[in-house]
Formats: structure tokens, sequence, C-alpha cells
């Protein structure tokens, strides 16, 4: 880990980086500050470059994003998904940030498969191409198998693992700067979401773990028809090196993927939220990085998922508080949605629960029910920002992910169906969720459960019984009581498994 001096040094790089291309407070904006802030802009704009301040902001922003790295990449790809938050030439001016960046050469990627698979790339390669897509940590290649099949090649870039490590020391430094200097920011746990974002870049890292992540999460989205992902080759993998067989459709980035003849874009915008709800809510493994450049599509409604370096998972626990916020909001139960919170520790227990819900009414009511073009989202995100603000909650670590994906799926269907509900998408996924963990049939299942454990701790108490100190007659007794209470704990057993097998 680098020092922290180096780091301050290298966090004062960037932003002279957003300086000079005039990112930082950008002209376009200057009218909305204060008197004060509109000198400072002015000021720091004269060391801005002609050339590099050309352009909307959004392009300005996405060339000082590439200058910066990956991590500074994988901020602006977020940031491109919300359309609706920022505007539509602002997302599209950063979309190329998502897969169009520049390559590394071709010659670089064929030495680094062959060192890490340990043979030659014509061993396993009878084609080999020019890569098609270059993202901020690999590139991927078109190739064919000596076996004929169509695969697709991704190769980390060179030095990447040096890049990372230092954006990450940059970041940490930002965070307490942060921390230190605004303390409203510190229940948003700035560091600690650093520390977490820092731990999925570096899996992302080692392409054997990608490879494993990508199996996990084949089998899981072949459970449903909402989305699929490619075969894993494995003898294609090591760890700089994944392979997986060419995904069908074209890559939603592109700009005539949307042109496609035959395409249903609203089926589309449902499934890419129903495939994210049902992998965290079903399985509690999720794909966390589900950006335009991740997403092949095909007429009419065919959905395929790439790079699998980043996996979200949710614990039985927080998979049952989605849900029921989730459904709360469906079904505008707003004081359910609040008792959640207090029972999940989100709000401090000192608030109250009636008040919490109330907030959440304010926030909830303009929202259910109305289509994307109906709804200001950048509003809505301020007053969630307010609320969790006056109730003192606190930014959960675990759920990072979480929550990044959510923003990042909302602002793909969206991009796909403009006015696509959330909500309505979301309501067969959740619906079927809760009543098949929390209704009847799961609190009975639930029940069958504990009875089978105490069943099974009876039984082992009986077989085990407690050795006398003295020495037991050659024809051991049978208490009576004990005789029964056997009995009854094989009665009970047989009764259990047969009511969970019907």
């Amino acid at each position: 880990m680098a020092s922290r001096p180096s780091s301050y040094l290298r966090l004062i790089g960037v932003g002279w980086v957003l300086v000079r291309h005039d990112a930082l407070v950008p002209r376009e904006i200057q009218h909305l500050l204060p008197w004060w802030g509109r000198a400072l802009a002015g000021f720091l704009r004269l060391f801005s470059g002609a050339q590099a301040r050309a352009g909307r902001p959004g392009e300005r922003l996405g060339r000082a994003l590439e200058r910066l790295g990956p991590v500074a990449i994988k901020l602006g790809q977020v940031l491109s998904t919300r359309a609706d938050v920022f505007g539509t030439v602002f997302a599209e001016d950063l979309s190329r940030l998502k897969d169009r960046l520049p390559p590394f050469p071709t010659n670089q990627a064929r030495a680094e498969i062959a060192r890490s698979l340990g043979f030659p790339v014509e061993s396993l390669f009878s084609i080999f191409e020019e890569p098609v897509a270059a993202a901020s940590l690999a590139q991927a290649h078109p190739a064919t198998l000596t076996d004929g099949r169509r695969v697709a090649v991704k190769v980390l870039r060179p030095g990447i693992e040096r890049r990372v490590a230092a954006d990450i020391d940059t970041m940490l430094a930002a965070a307490e700067l942060v921390e230190g200097a605004i303390p409203p920011a510190r229940r948003l746990e700035p560091r600690l979401f650093v520390v977490t974002v820092a731990k999925a870049l570096r899996l992302e890292l080692d392409m054997r773990l990608e490879a494993a992540a990508a199996s996990e999460l084949g089998e899981i989205m072949a459970r449903s028809d909402y989305m699929a992902a490619p075969e894993v080759v494995w003898d294609g993998v090591g760890k700089r090196v994944l392979t997986l067989t060419w995904a069908e459709g074209m890559p939603l980035s592109s700009p005539e993927a949307l042109d496609q003849p035959g395409l249903d874009r609203a089926s589309l915008a449902d499934k890419v939220v129903r495939a994210f709800l049902s992998q965290a809510l079903d399985h509690g493994a999720f794909h966390a990085d589900l950006h335009e450049g991740n997403l092949f599509v095909a007429a009419p409604d065919r959905l395929t998922a790439v790079d699998f370096g980043i996996v979200g998972r949710l614990g039985p626990g927080e998979r049952r508080y989605l849900a029921e916020i989730l459904w709360g909001f469906i079904t505008r139960d707003y004081a359910r949605i609040a008792q959640v919170h207090f029972e999940a520790g989100y709000v401090p227990p000192d608030h109250s629960v009636e008040t919490f819900a109330q907030a959440l009414r304010a926030v909830g009511e303009p929202v259910v029910g109305r289509s994307a073009s109906q709804v200001s989202m950048g509003r809505l995100l301020a007053q969630l920002f307010e609320i969790t603000a006056l109730f003192d909650m606190r930014l959960r670590p675990e759920l990072v992910l979480l929550q990044k994906t959510m923003v990042t799926v909302e602002g793909v269907a969206r991009r796909l169906e403009p006015d696509h509900d959330l909500w309505n998408a979301a309501r067969p996924v959740v619906e079927r969720w809760i009543r098949e963990e929390l209704g009847p049939k799961a609190q009975v299942r639930d029940g069958l459960s504990e009875l089978k454990r105490a069943v099974k701790g009876v039984i082992r108490l009986v077989e085990t019984p407690p050795q006398p100190p003295v020495v037991i007659e050659a024809e051991p007794r049978r208490d009576g009581a004990t005789v029964v209470l056997a009995l009854a704990a094989v009665v009970l057993a047989v009764a259990a498994l047969v009511v969970a097998g019907g």
C-alpha cells in the first residue's frame, strides 16, 4: 500500500485533471452557484486547457475520467446509466466509458494469454482476432477454438494491478478528507464505502474467480427465462485470462443495438429488473455490474450478461428486508417499510417508527404507479437523502453493491423504455418471494424445520444417556418414561417428514 502523503499528492493530481478539463465545476452550472462559487469557478477555469475544455460537460468529464484510470472509469459507468438524473446528452457522452476505451496491442494480449495458460495461443485457438471491446480493466477478443466453437477471450490490461492499488489508496485518502472536513457526510461512511468497492475491484483482477462467478451465476440464471450467461471454457481460464462462449446479440452500449428488427424494448426493460431481483432475492447472489456494456440483446427479448467480475451477495436477513421494503412500496404499506428499517437496524432505535413511516409516505406517494416520464428521479434522490440525514441512517457497507446495482439496473431499464414502471416490473418477483418465503406455507415449513431439529436433539439425548457412576447390569433396564419419550420422538420425526414431503 502506498504512503498516505503520496496518496494525497495523487488526489491533488485528480483535482488538477478535472480542472484542466473544466469538469470540476463546469462552466455550464456556474450560474447556479453563489457569488463566491462563481468567483472560484472562474479562477479555476484559468488553468483549464483550451483543447481539454472543448465539448459538452459529459464529454469533458469522460475524457478526464479516462485519464484518471479504472476506478474513476467505474464511477463514470454508474453515472452514464442515469439519464433520468443527469440528462440524456450527459449520459450518452459518458457511455463510451463502458467498453469503447483505447485497446492495448494484440501481441501483448497473446503474450499475456500464453503466460497465464502456460501454452501457446495456437494450442487452444485456431483463430484469434483483434479486440472488439476495451474496458477499464480488460479487453475482449473474438476467437475460435480448435474444435470450431466461437468464443470471447477476456485479457487483463498489462500492469493494471498496480494502477488499481494506487487508485484505491487515492480513494481512501479522499474518503478520509471527506470524513474530516464534512461532518454530515460521516454517516455515509465514505471510508467503509471505499473499502467495499476496493474488495470488489481486487476480485476482478483474478480471472479464475470471475470464471467461477460466471459458472455460478449461469446456473442461477438458467432457472428463469429473464437472463442468460455464456458458458465457461475452462481450458482457456487463467489468472489473467478468461474464455467464454460467444454471447448472442449486440452489446446494449452499441448505438445500433436498439434498432434491431423485432426488438421488444418493454419486455427487455422488465427482464433486466426481474433478472436482478430474482438473483438477489431467490439466490442471494447477483451480477453487480449490469451496465449496458455488459448486456447483450437479441430479438425479440433475449438478454445475455457478460463480465462477472463483481458478484453481490445477500444473507437471508438482507434478502428478507429487501423484499419487504420493495413489497411495502408496491403495496404502499409505509408502516411496514418503516418497521423493517428498524428491525434491520438501518434506523437508530431512538427515532419514531411512525414519524419515519410518515417521511417514507412523502417520498413514495408521488412516485408509485407513475411512469418514468412523470417522475423526477433527481428530485426523488434529493428527498431520500434529506430523509436519511434526518433519521441518522448510516451507510450499510454490505448493501453498497446492492444499492449500486439497483441504480444501474433502473437506469438501463429506462434507457430501454423511457416510460418504464419499475414497481410494476418488480411486482411478480417480489410477490412470489413474499408468498413463498413469508406466507403460510413458509411458516409451516419453518415450523417443521424447527421440529425436526428438536426431534433430532431428543433422539441424540435418548441414544446417548449419561453414564452412571456404578457398573450397570448385564441386562440394562428401560425406564418407562425414557421409552415413551423415544417412541414419541420417532413418531414426531416420521410425522414431520411425511408433512414436509407432502
